[in-house]
């Protein structure tokens, strides 16, 4: 009996210690997206801008892995350069939305009263708008832009991981160790800081993983409007919108960026699923295979 007591110990520990398949699997592919995406003005074999008329349309060849485009532009020089944006999108507004979001869920879970039914009913309003009206509603009115578009999904998903931080910090309140803190007579911004966030944090943390490709996607979508960087840019939700009128002609054009960002999508998607049973103890039962 000790010795399965031991094993199944053991077991826990290593469960708890190594984190699952998906979540390094996941993390390798987006860690070699990112460093290329940072490398990628420099280790283009082509320029992006550059163009060349007499081989415009070209298919896919050694020199050319993605063909080029309608200027005869090198598009996997191209895609290599635009995965800047997707990632500055997505961090970005990802960043954007935690430090706008939690506080406003921290404070509206420990105010309790007026102070929470203002903060919430103000999230409700944001959240009840889908977020691609509400960042269309944003930026029409200025000129668009790739940090005026990273603002904007920032923005778009405050309402979200506010209502989560509240949601995990008003569990938080009731429990001994906050009581302890109010004996003490410990202020408001200490008990939040102290007591509150570091224990707030896994979920929260999870939860942007996923608002990464949420914000990514978003903001590509945007730049398909034409409401994000603007040309000659090879952000990635650009490229497909024009590649548009040359689908039947030249597939590579559009279907290139758009591989490039279902595979940096689910990458992420894969991590984020991998993270969340890694920190969840209700999740350390499943196989991690």
């Amino acid at each position: 009996m000790s010795d399965a007591t031991s094993d199944s110990g053991a077991t826990l520990t290593m469960r708890r210690a190594w984190p699952p398949r998906s979540m390094v699997i996941g993390g390798a592919i987006v860690l070699v997206l990112a460093i290329l995406a940072m490398l990628g003005p420099w280790i283009a074999p082509h320029d992006p801008t550059a163009f060349a008329v007499r081989l415009r349309f070209s298919p896919p060849v050694a020199a050319h892995p993605f063909g080029t485009d309608e200027f005869g532009r090198d598009v996997f020089s191209r895609v290599l350069v635009g995965a800047r944006f997707s990632f500055a999108m997505g961090f970005g507004a990802t960043a954007i939305s935690l430090l706008l979001g939690v506080p406003l869920g921290l404070i509206a879970a420990f105010h309790r009263g007026v102070v929470d039914e203002m903060i919430m009913r103000l999230l409700d309003l944001l959240i009840s708008l889908p977020p691609i009206l509400l960042g269309l509603l944003i930026l029409a009115v200025t000129p668009p832009s790739l940090w005026k578009t990273i603002v904007t999904v920032g923005i778009v998903y405050v309402p979200i991981l506010a209502r989560l931080t509240r949601s995990v910090a008003l569990g938080l309140l009731e429990e001994d160790f906050v009581m302890a803190a109010r004996a003490r007579a410990e202020g408001a911004t200490s008990i939040l800081l102290r007591e509150i966030l570091p224990n707030a944090w896994p979920p929260i943390i999870v939860e942007s993983g996923l608002r990464i490709t949420f914000a990514i996607l978003l903001g590509s979508s945007l730049s398909f409007l034409g409401l994000g960087p603007q040309p000659p840019s090879s952000e990635w939700g650009l490229m497909i919108s024009e590649s548009r009128q040359f689908i039947s002609q030249a597939p590579w054009i559009g279907l290139a960026p758009g591989l490039s960002l279902g595979v940096l999508l689910v990458s992420i998607n894969v991590f984020g699923e991998g993270l969340r049973e890694f920190l969840d103890p209700r999740l350390l039962g499943r196989s991690h295979g």
